[in-house]
């Protein structure tokens, strides 16, 4: 039924669930996979908790992201090895991960989107904003939502 499912990642926990859950149904289907990474923006300011925690010259700032790219992406390489499924891997750097999502979805030419929901409600979730909400919305392509 699908031939090419994206991936997408934020190196959380239940990301990773996603992951292998989407790399099984992938064997499943023998599709291919596409696993992707929208890394934010290198800014001089560090943010946690939507306060400034700290700064960081912009050259250190993009090594750690280059490495938090490697290791989310690797997640899903591992995973899709081990089922012995088709993978490519692509990042971008990006303020709008579900712009990003839906993007590399229609340039990869994938025909599903299977991804993570943190679920968040009330005030969190209005604060937050959620990707995936954002993603189903605009999507083209079915996205299956895994909780």
């Amino acid at each position: 039924m699908f031939k090419h499912i994206l991936i997408p990642t934020d190196g959380s926990r239940l990301s990773e669930k996603a992951i292998h859950a989407g790399v099984k149904m992938a064997r499943l289907h023998g599709a291919k996979v596409t696993g992707f990474f929208a890394a934010p923006a290198p800014t001089p300011l560090v943010y946690g908790d939507f306060m400034p925690v700290g700064y960081l010259p912009p050259d250190q700032h993009e090594a750690l992201i280059q490495k938090a790219t490697k290791h989310h992406l690797a997640v899903i390489e591992r995973a899709a090895h081990e089922a012995g499924v088709e993978i490519n891997t692509q990042s971008v750097t990006s303020d709008f991960p579900a712009d990003a999502i839906l993007e590399a979805a229609r340039q990869q030419h994938c025909d599903l989107i299977f991804m993570a929901s943190h679920g968040r409600h009330g005030l969190a979730g209005i604060l937050l904003g959620s990707e995936t909400q954002k993603v189903l919305t605009n999507s083209r392509i079915p996205v299956l939502v895994f909780r």
